[in-house]
């Protein structure tokens, strides 16, 4: 029993450090967005509009046309996964059913922006697109890609979905903070509040896309809390994973 109960520290603690440095690797992650949407101008309006389009920005430069895509978010969402299931682990002793809620929703959220992402099927098709030999097959290619625009639109359900139940997700995580205190109340605030904006931000430019300005104002102090939110239970997870206490004996 203790030889087990020694083997389950052993492997929280290092699913701690992989939900550590999995957070700062997001981290990073949202700062290079950050710079990317800076230095572009983050107009949505300025993205280019059709198919064809999409195809000559990812022709031209590669790298920026997945990066409109949201390819940098689809990166990120997956790398936090470890994220999420090592806090997870944090209270899974203490408040099992709501802690596994909050993963199996960010995980069907996650999976759900996973499927809509389009980003490598535009690339491909981009591909196919300046190979075709012919102006029908350009036709057709030009229809597909259309079809894939549509279906990873921002405004359409999906995506919401893909967006939103991942927020939604973290902000139940964040209650769960609060109600078994582990992490420190200010970290849990940090989340809770910085996630709330966030998920208000959404659903404004997702239903109400002429307040995107107003929606703006509430995503910066709600993705700077977030970001702090991050830092800190990166910190307490880099802490537990070199503490020989873990959440269950707490």
């Amino acid at each position: 029993m203790e030889k087990t109960m020694e083997d389950n520290m052993k492997h929280f603690r290092t699913m701690y450090l992989i939900g550590a440095i999995s957070t700062i690797a997001v981290l990073c992650g949202i700062v290079l967005d950050m710079m990317i949407g800076s230095i572009t101008g983050g107009d949505l309006t300025s993205l280019p509009q059709t198919a064809v389009e999409r195809f000559n920005q990812l022709n031209q430069n590669w790298i920026l046309g997945l990066y409109n895509l949201d390819f940098l978010n689809l990166i990120n969402q997956i790398i936090l996964i470890p994220s999420v299931f090592s806090i997870y682990l944090v209270h899974k002793y203490d408040d099992n059913g709501y802690a596994l809620l909050t993963l199996i929703l960010f995980l069907i959220g996650t999976t759900i922006f996973i499927t809509n992402n389009t980003a490598l099927t535009m690339f491909e098709l981009s591909k196919k697109y300046f190979t075709a030999v012919s102006a029908e097959q350009r036709n057709l290619i030009a229809s597909a890609g259309e079809a894939m625009l549509a279906k990873g639109a921002h405004g359409s359900l999906s995506v919401f979905i893909g967006f939103a139940l991942p927020t939604f997700a973290n902000i139940l995580l964040s209650h769960v903070m609060i109600k078994r205190r582990i992490f420190s109340k200010t970290t849990s605030i940090f989340g809770l509040v910085g996630n709330i904006l966030m998920l208000l931000y959404i659903i404004l430019v997702t239903f109400s896309p002429s307040v995107e300005k107003i929606a703006i104002l509430i995503a910066m102090p709600g993705g700077l809390l977030v970001m702090s939110w991050m830092i800190m239970y990166m910190l307490k997870l880099l802490k537990l994973s070199f503490s020989e206490v873990t959440s269950y004996t707490t």
